[in-house]
């Protein structure tokens, strides 16, 4: 169980990341396919950058009990995907949450101008 500690970290907030895009239509839910293209587009440009440090010698993978053990390449384990995939998606939820509140802003200045 413990094997699974560092991904279900980082599965759980991606979740709640999922729930607040789809409460307000931020990424996925706002165009569907503009998102996961953007989100994807991500994903692979941070995946090609870790497989270039690998290359270099920059990186290696840690030793951790609470990792799963599953490897996409050498010295690339599963867990490095979800994290990147996160952090994409955080800052695509991020950057649509600051549109939407500069969105609300204007709104309430136009209102009250």
């Amino acid at each position: 169980m413990i094997a699974l500690a560092y991904l279900a970290a980082l599965l759980v907030p991606l979740g709640c990341m999922a729930l607040l895009d789809a409460r307000f239509r931020l990424v996925l839910w706002a165009d569907a396919r503009r998102g996961a293209l953007v989100l994807a587009l991500g994903v692979v440009f941070f995946l090609l950058w870790d497989v270039a440090a690998i290359a270099a010698g920059f990186y290696h993978r840690g030793e951790s009990e609470a990792m799963t053990g599953i490897m996409l390449a050498p010295e690339l384990p599963l867990e490095e995907l979800v994290f990147v995939t996160f952090l994409c998606y955080l800052t695509l939820v991020l950057h649509g949450l600051v549109l939407l509140l500069l969105r609300s802003r204007r709104t309430t200045t136009a209102e009250v101008g």
